[in-house]
């Protein structure tokens, strides 16, 4: 069976699944180089519980968990299967490690799954399941909470942790479309951290890395980052999916820890 990296998503706006930009096309590629696995496991910020939830719906609906967005997005469908047995494996595994887990046989996926899910699995052929942040939970913490994940790996299933590399939303909502340097300084900063394999590094982030008050004045969209990055089989390699900066304030890089994929663009002709 395929061993699968983990991967740390910026899903962006919910506007992201109707204007791809630069990451979109990059995860759609992300997608078709890593194969099909056997189930996706989602931690998004868009779904905080007192514990550890898990869903386990044979049929998740699609949630359109925001307001004031175009038309078009609420017609949206993400029409993916669950993953009742392999939740209720994944809630075990979390008891086992200290976590209090639970399921949940009501959640649908929020956009903080299917939107980044849309490019890279368009086909919505593949389960999907996710997994809750608990409202305690912090850098070191989230660390540790995908490392509770990590064996899913190994089992051919893929751990996304969906956030937002710079999540600003104030300055988001004041509609600029200038570019703000502190957003780029601060992804930068943490992609040397992330491509140097340094987990201290991203842990002390949010205290250390420059303009991080401003790049996350609240933790949750940064934190996947760090669920991410405990679910890795291994550290290193790093693959890096540069997105640029979308609404001036919003880095949408992604990045694949434990394995160097090429893209299909960056592949060099015969």
């Amino acid at each position: 069976m395929q061993v699968f990296p983990s991967v740390f998503v910026s899903h962006g706006a919910p506007t992201f699944a109707i204007e791809p930009g630069i990451a979109g096309p990059k995860l759609a590629a992300l997608g078709r180089a890593l194969g099909k696995p056997r189930a996706v496991v989602v931690v998004s910020p868009h779904w905080m519980t007192a514990g550890v939830s898990v869903t386990s719906v044979q049929q998740p609906e699609t949630v359109h968990d925001f307001g004031g967005f175009p038309a078009a997005l609420y017609d949206i469908e993400y029409p993916a299967k669950g993953a009742p047995e392999l939740a209720s494996l994944i809630v075990d595994r979390f008891k086992r490690a200290g976590w209090n887990a639970s399921l949940d046989a009501t959640r649908g996926l929020d956009h903080g799954a299917w939107v980044p899910l849309l490019h890279m699995f368009p086909h919505a052929d593949i389960p999907v399941l996710q997994v809750s942040m608990p409202r305690s939970l912090d850098s070191q913490s989230a660390l540790r909470l995908g490392q509770a994940l990590a064996w899913l790996g190994e089992e051919g299933v893929l751990v996304i942790g969906s956030g937002s590399l710079t999540h600003n939303l104030y300055e988001f909502r004041q509609g600029t479309t200038r570019e703000e340097p502190y957003a780029r300084e601060f992804a930068q900063w943490i992609r040397t951290a992330v491509q140097g394999g340094d987990a201290a590094r991203l842990v002390g982030a949010l205290r250390d890395a420059p303009h991080a008050a401003r790049a996350h004045p609240t933790a949750e969209h940064f934190l996947p980052l760090l669920v991410a990055a405990g679910a890795a089989p291994q550290a290193l390699p790093v693959t890096v999916l540069e997105g640029g900066i979308e609404h001036g304030v919003l880095s949408m890089d992604s990045f694949v820890f434990g394995r160097a994929v090429i893209l299909e663009a960056e592949r060099q002709p015969a």
